[in-house]
């Protein structure tokens, strides 16, 4: 999927109008119809089935909440064909509507930005199920997993539960990450689909949990490992590009500490700086051809990096420092790409600059609890995205290094000891 862009100058991006808000549309039949039609294809392809827990306790014509862990684009099409004929307003990223905002609002879509605090979003949700008498999809994690397991939670959630006060379902997918990984460069791969349907909570079991009950039920519900479960059922994953990209997210070396030096291609995963090299297997395991396998599983890997990101902050030695291709989001008409500048990330927050010295933009590490940033975004590269309300900076590196994964853990990691007064913010 691609994305229209449009060269302007920062000046001429920062003059154009803002748009005016928008209350959602509740989607028709013949737009919820279409939608299943068009998934039903990639369906089949996975063999895809749902199993369907306590849902009779949830009436024909009553809105509700439904909450999706976040794996793949074949999310929205599982959601799609399971709550069939049921009519949902979807809530998506505001740069899903870049080029075809009509069709978007007719889809029934919701937008937002992503780790941008909006007020308007709740009062969106709440006209969509007590005046459209229509439900809501939503995915909390926000955004996609890049190690298969699941990403934070916003503290929000369980406030936005209370204040929509209707019933609580959850959507779980099982190999929507297998055969779709966001490391993997859009490659599918042939494994089976399905997913769990499931009625949580009843608007009366809202009322009696306090905020903090359902964030915790929320976290335990959205605690996954997409390795693991491949792993433990040996769901074999044969095609020869399954490595391809997982330098994305295993970035840094555990022989040699090195990073930016790993390279995924084919079934191996291969440091440049000392040469060792780990063959991908087709269960979901890491093996190293020589010596010892510091970590054979992905996720394990990727909390030792977050691990070392987390030290890096607290002995103050971390700082991301790149230079940047620099696209700005102001309207629904376009991807704006304004110049080149550069990202610097610290114990202090995000500093971007470019332009020819014309943006400066400062954001703190207590802004958001993480980060959207994505691989092969919209097929322009990958990229790391900070911002407001107001404007949206989409930054692509233009060095050779993986620094996105390591920049969304660092972002994490610095929130949460922001929160903690263990830094100054």
């Amino acid at each position: 999927m691609k994305i229209k862009v449009t060269d302007k100058s920062y000046e001429e991006v920062m003059a154009l109008p803002r748009e005016a808000h928008k209350k959602p549309l509740k989607p028709s039949l013949f737009f919820r119809t279409l939608l299943k039609l068009l998934s039903a294809a990639d369906l089949k392809a996975t063999n895809f089935h749902c199993r369907s827990i306590g849902m009779e306790r949830l009436g024909a014509d009553e809105p509700c909440l439904i909450l999706m862990n976040h794996s793949s684009f074949i999310d929205l099409k599982i959601a799609s064909t399971i709550l069939y004929p049921r009519p949902f307003n979807i809530v998506c990223t505001s740069d899903g509507f870049v080029g075809k905002e009509w069709l978007m609002r007719h889809l029934g879509c919701i937008p937002t930005q992503k780790f941008v605090s909006d007020l308007g979003l709740v009062r969106d949700m709440l006209y969509a199920v007590k005046e459209l008498r229509s439900s809501v999809l939503m995915y909390p994690e926000a955004s996609y997993s890049f190690d298969g397991t699941a990403t934070p939670l916003p503290e929000s959630i369980g406030k936005c539960v209370k204040m929509l006060g209707v019933p609580l379902v959850m959507i779980r997918t099982y190999g929507a990450f297998a055969r779709d990984p966001l490391y993997n460069g859009l490659q599918l791969r042939m494994v089976n689909v399905s997913a769990d349907m499931e009625y949580l909570l009843s608007p009366q079991e809202i009322a009696g949990a306090s905020t903090a009950e359902i964030n915790a039920l929320l976290a335990e519900r959205f605690s996954f490992d997409n390795f693991r479960d491949q792993q433990e059922q040996q769901i074999r994953i044969t095609e020869p590009f399954r490595a391809d990209g997982l330098n994305r997210v295993l970035y840094k070396c555990p022989h040699c500490y090195k990073e930016g030096t790993m390279t995924g291609k084919g079934t191996t995963l291969r440091c440049g700086s000392c040469g060792k090299t780990y063959l991908l297997t087709e269960t979901g395991f890491l093996q190293a051809q020589e010596g010892e396998t510091e970590f054979s599983h992905i996720p394990a890997w990727y909390r030792w990096e977050r691990n070392c990101v987390r030290q890096e902050l607290l002995d103050g030695s971390y700082r991301l420092d790149i230079p940047v291709r620099i696209c700005m989001l102001v309207d629904s008409k376009s991807i704006y790409r304004v110049g080149e500048g550069r990202l610097i990330h610290t114990r202090e927050g995000f500093h971007l600059s470019g332009c020819e010295g014309k943006l400066d933009y400062r954001q703190k590490p207590s802004s958001s609890y993480s980060l959207y940033s994505d691989y092969f975004w919209y097929e322009l590269g990958d990229m790391i995205c900070i911002g407001n309300s107001k404007v949206l900076y989409y930054c692509f590196p233009t060095g050779q290094q993986d620094v996105v994964a390591k920049t969304r853990l660092a972002a994490e990691e610095l929130y949460k000891l922001a929160k903690t007064d263990r830094l100054p913010v």
